[in-house]
């Protein structure tokens, strides 16, 4: 029968095969390695009980583990910064909260308009600037036509803002503005942690106050 041959084993199968009669293919595809017919328990017994049978197990599952293990690290570093940027958001949230609460009354930052309950909390340097945009000195209350309409209206802003703050915080405020360009913040929790602390402690003071 030419389409079979003994499962004699031969090279690195040798010693192994049962003698019995395999087809040389399956599905159009070879059915021997070494000798052995992969359809026989023959070349099962070589692949878990020989040296270089479990050598071929041991390639395989790393073959197939590698792929895993490259999902695995992808999805935890795409979970890492889903969740980074989920606390930046809720930080974001309750920071913006405190800044209106701080400056209830007050009037608008950058134009000096009296206050109103619209009152948004608008940034000096604008949130690109990544490393001071949860700063409490960046962020002050501010109507809704200087920080929309006028996008943030930053010549007025810059003018008026060491007035609120007092000199030496404007300008060391703008060096931390002039620094940002320099590094590449990433936050981490517990930085923003940190800030969520601060907002809270500020809410409270001035709820109470």
């Amino acid at each position: 029968m030419k389409d079979f041959k003994k499962c004699k084993g031969i090279g690195k199968g040798i010693s192994y095969g049962c003698g019995e009669l395999v087809p040389v293919a399956r599905f159009n595809k070879p059915n021997r390695i070494y000798g052995l017919g992969k359809s026989c328990g023959c070349y099962m017994d070589w692949l878990l009980n020989s040296p270089e049978g479990k050598k071929k197990i041991e390639e395989a599952s790393l073959k197939v583990s590698e792929p895993r293990k490259s999902l695995e690290k992808a999805f935890k570093e795409k979970k890492e910064r889903t969740g980074i940027q989920s606390y930046i958001l809720t930080t974001r949230t309750l920071v913006h909260k405190a800044v209106r609460i701080r400056d209830k009354g007050k009037t608008c930052v950058s134009c000096g308009c009296q206050w109103s309950e619209k009152f948004q909390a608008g940034h000096c340097f604008p949130t690109r600037y990544n490393s001071i945009r949860f700063n409490f000195f960046n962020i002050n209350g501010q109507c809704v036509k200087c920080n929309i309409e006028k996008d943030g209206n930053e010549i007025e802003y810059l003018s008026r803002l060491p007035g609120r703050i007092g000199e030496e915080n404007f300008q060391e405020l703008k060096r931390l503005a002039e620094l940002d360009s320099k590094i590449l913040k990433k936050w981490t929790r517990e930085e923003l942690s940190e800030i969520r602390n601060e907002a809270k402690e500020i809410i409270k003071k001035f709820k109470i106050d």
